[in-house]
């Protein structure tokens, strides 16, 4: 199983817990090299596949569209731009 098959596994949720993780890591300045480097490369995938999952959750979402009566008359995808 490759580093990135395993993280599509992820829910948007444990994927950024992990990644906070190893910000958090980081941050503290106390990893060596090799497992900084490895730190991060996993937060690459991670955030790759966090920004995909917010792409299709965004994709998915309508907005109501307003009638002329003020009431709901149906939906329109979300214009995000």
């Amino acid at each position: 199983m490759s580093k990135t098959d395993d993280v599509a596994k992820l829910s948007f949720e444990a994927a950024m817990r992990e990644l906070e993780e190893i910000v958090s890591a980081l941050e503290k300045g106390n990893v060596d090299l090799d497992k900084s480097i490895a730190f991060y490369e996993r937060g690459e995938i991670l955030k790759k596949h966090c920004e995909a999952l917010l792409k299709s959750a965004e994709a998915r979402i309508e907005k109501i569209v307003q009638g002329p009566d003020g009431g709901a008359s149906g939906v329109a995808p979300l214009d995000v731009e």
